[in-house]
C-alpha cells in the first residue's frame, strides 16, 4: 500500500533509515520552508500535500517535491503513530543502562533490536555505554526480559534497570495524557 506521498513498502522507511551502518551523504542544508515542513509534519505525521503546502504559502508540487528530497535526505526517517504504551497493553517501562565489552556496539545493537518492546536504542557516553527503552505488560515481563534475555547477551558486561513512573510526550502536537 502506498504512503501519502507515493511511496510504496518496496521503499519502506524501516532499513537504511536510522541507525543503519552504512555511510549516509550530508543531507541538504534546510531553509525556513522546510523546517515548516518538519514542523507540520512532527504535529501531524499524515498532513495532506495540499495541507502542508497551504500552511508554507508554497505550490502542491514544490511541497512534494521538499518532503521528497527530506525523505531521501534520510532528514524525515519514517512516519508512524505516537502510542500510549500503557493503553496499549505494555504498562511497565523502563530505561535499561547497559555496559558493553569494548567495540561491540553494532553486535550489540542487532540483539537489542530484536528484543520485544525495545522502542529506543543509544550509544552513549559516561558511567555506561547503552540506554535503551524498553516497554513490558508488567514488571514480571520486564525481569524476564532483563534477566534472560539482555544479561544472557555475551558483549553485555552488566545492566541497571530504572523503571518509569510517569512519562510525558514531548513530541510537538501531542495532546497531553488524559490521566489524574
Amino acid at each position: 500500500m502506498a504512503d501519502s506521498f507515493g511511496r510504496g513498502p518496496e521503499t519502506g522507511y524501516g532499513e537504511g533509515y536510522g541507525g543503519g551502518t552504512e555511510p549516509v551523504a550530508a543531507a541538504r542544508p534546510l531553509d525556513s520552508i522546510d523546517r515548516d515542513i518538519l514542523r507540520i509534519l512532527q504535529s501531524d505525521g499524515r498532513a495532506s500535500i495540499r495541507s502542508v503546502a497551504d500552511r508554507v504559502h508554497v505550490s502542491r508540487a514544490n511541497a512534494y517535491a521538499r518532503i521528497n528530497r527530506l525523505i531521501d535526505d534520510g532528514v524525515i526517517r519514517g512516519f508512524g503513530a505516537r502510542i500510549d504504551h500503557e493503553r496499549a497493553g505494555q504498562g511497565a517501562s523502563a530505561y535499561v543502562t547497559l555496559k558493553i565489552v569494548q567495540n561491540s556496539w553494532r553486535t550489540v545493537r542487532e540483539q537489542l533490536q530484536e528484543l520485544p518492546g525495545a522502542t529506543h536504542i543509544a550509544l552513549v557516553s559516561g558511567d555506561f555505554d547503552v540506554l535503551l527503552l524498553v516497554h513490558t505488560p508488567d514488571n514480571r515481563t520486564l525481569r524476564e526480559l532483563v534477566l534472560t534475555r539482555i544479561q544472557a547477551i555475551p558483549e553485555v558486561l552488566s545492566t541497571r534497570t530504572l523503571l518509569v513512573f510517569e512519562e510525558t510526550d514531548l513530541t510537538p502536537g501531542t495532546p497531553p495524557p488524559d490521566r489524574e
